[in-house]
C-alpha cells in the first residue's frame, strides 16, 4: 500500500522533496501541498497528478486525504506544524531544524511522549549518505581501534546575502553536530569556537570558524566551518584510532590526468553532493510510515540536542570561551 503524502513549504527543498516523494519510494505520492506563497503552491500542485494546493499547513496536516506530513517550510513554522502532526497521530518528517530554540525542540519532545509513540523524523541527512554509512561501520566494527580523534570540514563554495555568522553554526555546523553524536554514538560534553584569520572572500561574515567539540567518552572532533571557497562544496571527515584512521572518500566519479596534473570535480553544492543519501532517507521514511512502523532515523530528542549544542556554540561564539553541554534526561521513549 502505498503512502498519501502532504508537503508542507515547497520553496526549493520542498520542491526536491515533493519531486522524490511523488510516484517514488514504495508508491508514495503527494496529495496536498501548502505554502506561505499560495500562487508557488498552486503553481507545484499542478505539476503533480493527484495534488491539491491547500490554503494552509494546518488544513493540509487535518485532511483526511493526507496520511503522513513533510514539513520543509521555514524554520520557525515547524514548532506548530509537527505538534499538530503528532497531535493528528499522522508521521511527519520535518527538515532541520527541528525548531529554531531548544525551548520549542522540547515542547515537540513533550507533546511526542504524550502521546506515547515515536511519529517525528528529522532530515539530517548525513546518516542517510552510502560514504558516511560505510565510515560509521568501521567505526563500529572496530577497524581502527577505539576513536581519539575527528577531523571534520564543511565547506561551501558561497552563501546568500542574507546568512549571518551565527548561521555559520546554526544551519551549517548543526550537521556536524548530529553527525558526531551519530557515528560515535556518545554525547557532546562541551564546546569552543576559535575564530581565525577572516577571509577577504566573506564580506563582513567571521568565516571560517574552527569549532572543537568534547566528546563524553574523550573524543575531541574539530570542524572546520569555511562557507566562501569558491572552488565548489566538499564535505571531509577522518576518524583516527588507536590502529588506523578511516576517512571519507573524495566524492568525484572520475579522477583525470593530463598535462602533469591530476584533477576530480568538486560538487557544486549539498543536492549534487548529497543526491543518493536524500532518496535514501525518504525512502525509508515512507516504507516506515506505510508499514506503521515507527520512524528509525533522527527522532525528535536528536533534534533537541542538536539545538541545545547549536546554542552552547554559539555562546562559546559570541564570548570566545568554553561552554559545557548540560542536557535533561534522555525520555524512555528515545531509548
Amino acid at each position: 500500500m502505498g503512502l498519501d503524502v502532504g508537503v508542507v513549504g515547497v520553496g526549493m527543498i520542498g520542491q526536491e522533496h515533493v519531486r522524490r516523494l511523488d510516484g517514488g519510494p514504495g508508491g508514495s505520492r503527494v496529495v496536498a501541498v501548502a505554502d506561505a506563497d499560495a500562487d508557488r503552491a498552486a503553481a507545484v500542485a499542478a505539476r503533480l497528478p493527484a495534488a491539491k494546493a491547500l490554503p494552509s499547513g494546518e488544513e493540509l496536516i487535518a485532511s483526511d486525504a493526507v496520511d503522513a506530513v513533510v514539513v520543509t517550510s521555514w524554520g520557525p513554522t515547524h514548532e506548530p506544524y509537527v505538534l499538530a502532526a503528532v497531535a493528528a497521530g499522522k508521521p511527519v518528517f520535518c527538515e532541520k531544524p527541528l525548531a529554531p530554540t531548544q525551548e520549542s525542540c522540547l515542547r515537540i519532545v513533550e507533546a511526542e511522549v504524550a502521546a506515547g509513540r515515536r511519529l517525528v523524523q528529522v532530515g539530517f541527512n548525513r546518516r542517510y549518505d552510502p560514504a558516511h554509512r560505510a565510515l560509521k561501520q568501521a567505526v563500529d566494527d572496530g577497524a581502527i581501534g577505539a576513536p581519539l580523534l575527528v577531523h571534520c570540514a564543511h565547506r561551501n563554495a558561497s552563501v546568500p546575502p542574507h546568512y549571518t555568522r551565527d548561521m555559520s553554526i546554526a544551519d551549517t555546523a548543526i550537521h556536524e553536530i548530529d553527525e558526531l553524536r551519530w557515528l560515535l554514538g556518545t554525547e557532546i560534553a562541551a564546546v569552543r569556537v576559535m575564530t581565525p584569520r577572516r577571509s577577504s572572500r566573506g564580506g563582513e561574515l567571521q568565516d571560517p570558524l574552527l569549532v572543537l567539540f568534547e566528546m563524553a567518552d574523550g573524543v575531541l572532533a574539530d570542524v572546520e566551518v569555511s562557507v566562501n571557497v569558491h572552488y565548489g562544496y566538499e564535505i571531509r571527515c577522518e576518524v583516527s584510532g588507536e590502529t588506523g584512521t578511516v576517512e571519507l572518500a573524495t566524492p568525484a566519479p572520475v579522477t583525470i590526468r593530463r598535462e602533469g596534473t591530476v584533477a576530480g570535480l568538486v560538487p557544486g553544492d549539498w543536492r549534487e553532493r548529497f543526491a543518493l543519501s536524500y532518496d535514501v532517507e525518504l525512502r525509508e521514511w515512507v516504507d516506515g510510515a506505510a508499514g506503521g512502523r515507527p520512524p528509525q532515523g533522527p527522532s525528535a530528542w536528536d533534534g533537541h540536542v542538536a539545538q541545545v549544542v547549536s546554542d552552547a556554540a554559539l555562546r562559546s561564539l559570541h564570548t570566545g570561551s568554553r561552554v559545557a553541554v548540560e542536557l535533561p534526561e534522555r525520555p524512555a521513549l528515545y531509548r
